[in-house]
């Protein structure tokens, strides 16, 4: 079975610049999150060894999910400048690798990735890169995600029998979760007064919160109180996590074939960066007859 991996390239970007120190290129130049994004993909290629590669990011905040909900992620704060200008320089790095940048205006990166993800191709695996837990509600027979954990050195292979180990719930629960416990990090409120260990019993009991509220009056006491007050707001929020897997964009899977680059021009923009510990394990040596070395 071929495989292919999709990049959470946001995700990856913002994990890598806070793991790392403020490494910088000649220049004076902080590009920490290009060091850390390239060095946790060259551990999925190295792991993974995928025919395809596909790289999926935001392209601003105003997206759907806002017009859903104003304050949906308002409680961020705005991300330093030195990682705002690193993007560009990933986006660069990723196309000398001839591999295939997708993003839209009015999605997030995710929805491109569930898209990606639930494309009926026979004989594709699919493996999110991600640090990001939204991801894991798009597991299935033929997708998992490879998390990111501490550092850009280590990750996990998530299927959905680790998922449910781990935290509880199937991936296809997640929205689920989310929609009874809410999402401080996306600001996605969920239901007052319900955490993590309620909500993951209601979905034990009930699976999906469409069997939470259709045996609402099996629910006793304050948390039938809770859940009714609450009800607008849960579904509300179900939506708000719900990656999409319908977004209208082009995509040709046989673009994003890897292997097929100039290593020199990888080699020269390495330079120019100061990466040069990661010029050896520039991918490509056991990619087969494919990989233009020079």
């Amino acid at each position: 079975m071929e495989k292919i991996i999709i990049i959470d390239s946001n995700s990856v970007i913002h994990r890598a610049f806070h793991a790392l120190p403020p490494l910088k290129n000649k220049k004076g130049e902080v590009v920490n999150a290009v060091y850390g994004y390239l060095t946790f993909l060259f551990k999925a290629i190295r792991e993974l060894e995928p025919d395809y590669i596909a790289a999926c990011f935001d392209v601003s905040k105003c997206n759907f999910r806002k017009d859903l909900y104003c304050d949906y992620k308002a409680n961020r704060q705005k991300a330093p400048d030195e990682l705002y200008y690193q993007i560009p320089l990933v986006k660069d790095v990723l196309r000398k690798f001839q591999i295939p940048v997708f993003e839209k205006e009015g999605f997030e990166g995710d929805d491109l990735i569930g898209t990606i993800s639930k494309k009926e191709i026979d004989n594709l695996e699919k493996i999110i890169l991600s640090g990001d837990l939204d991801n894991l509600q798009l597991i299935d027979d033929f997708t998992k995600v490879f998390f990111l954990g501490h550092g850009v050195n280590s990750a996990d292979l998530f299927d959905g029998g680790k998922v449910k180990a781990k935290y509880g719930f199937n991936p296809d629960q997640v929205i689920d979760f989310k929609a009874l416990k809410g999402d401080s990090s996306d600001n996605i409120p969920g239901v007052a007064g319900i955490g993590d260990k309620t909500a993951i019993n209601l979905l034990n009991e009930y699976s999906y919160i469409e069997g939470v509220y259709e045996n609402i009056d099996s629910i006793k006491g304050a948390l039938k109180e809770k859940l009714i007050l609450g009800k607008e707001m849960a579904f509300l929020s179900k939506e708000l996590a719900r990656i999409k897997t319908d977004v209208d964009f082009e995509f040709n899977l046989d673009e994003c074939k890897f292997g097929k680059f100039e290593k020199h021009e990888v080699v020269q923009s390495f330079e120019e960066f100061g990466f040069k510990t990661l010029i050896p394990k520039i991918p490509g040596d056991s990619m087969g007859d494919n990989l233009k070395l020079f």
